[in-house]
């Protein structure tokens, strides 16, 4: 238990010092902790009360024409991923997913992606469903839409608190009992929001430049991870 609550606390101090990753970094840590049916419902609950403390604190920052589409999407998506088996490995997804990731920091992502919410908005919240942490897909949306520090961070946490709390609803209406987890959930968010309120001190003596550089970095490593995973599980597949 206080080596979650240190999990949540350090999770939402980097991603809103640095913009995203904290999302993985706790899915990461909680895998080895928490039972495996309840990962990904109790992970998203607490995700969606932490950005929705780091998109209340940075609320005059948020792009709002990014947000109505998304909502539309993100049902779409969770409903989908509700609804079927994945039919494709999901070291397959991981591999396919940070390739992406990737090649929009290298590479020049077309320009239309921040016109393509719904998608954006409907692939991530179906991927969600089953693996967790997709902000690192959403951040390459929000990142296309070429907003600063403050707005990269307040539009992101506004987008993922959607997809996080549509998600949540989603696993409710499929049975998953809440109720016995509260407990540790508003402690998890408790300290969540400890970690959001230390992570804007650093992110209010950041420049532009540096945060794009740090953006970037953390991508790129999160990225990197997904396709090593990605590709060690294929080779046990096989």
């Amino acid at each position: 238990m206080a080596a979650l609550l240190a999990a949540s606390f350090v999770a939402s101090f980097i991603t809103v010092a640095f913009g995203l990753g904290g999302g993985a970094v706790l899915l990461a840590i909680m895998a080895s902790l928490v039972p495996p049916a309840a990962l990904i419902p109790a992970h998203g609950v607490i995700q969606a009360g932490s950005n929705l403390g780091r998109a209340a604190l940075t609320l005059k920052h948020v792009h709002w024409p990014a947000i109505p589409t998304f909502v539309l999407g993100s049902i779409i998506g969770a409903a989908s991923g509700g609804m079927l088996v994945i039919g494709l490995p999901p070291a397959l997804v991981q591999t396919g997913v940070g390739l992406f990731i990737i090649w929009s920091v290298l590479g020049r992502p077309p320009r239309q992606l921040r016109d393509w919410p719904v998608l954006v908005g409907a692939f991530s919240s179906f991927l969600t469903m089953f693996f967790g942490a997709t902000g690192m897909f959403v951040a390459v949306y929000t990142k296309a839409l070429k907003l600063p520090r403050h707005g990269f961070v307040a539009t992101h946490a506004t987008l993922m608190t959607v997809q996080h709390g549509i998600k949540t609803i989603t696993f409710g209406l499929l049975g998953f009992a809440f109720a016995d987890w509260l407990p540790f959930i508003a402690a998890m968010m408790i300290c969540g929001f400890a970690g959001t309120l230390a992570g804007r001190m650093v992110l209010n003596r950041l420049d532009d430049r540096w945060f794009r550089r740090i953006l970037d970095t953390i991508l790129l490593l999160v990225a990197a991870r997904l396709v090593i995973a990605g590709v060690v599980d294929l080779f046990r597949l096989s």
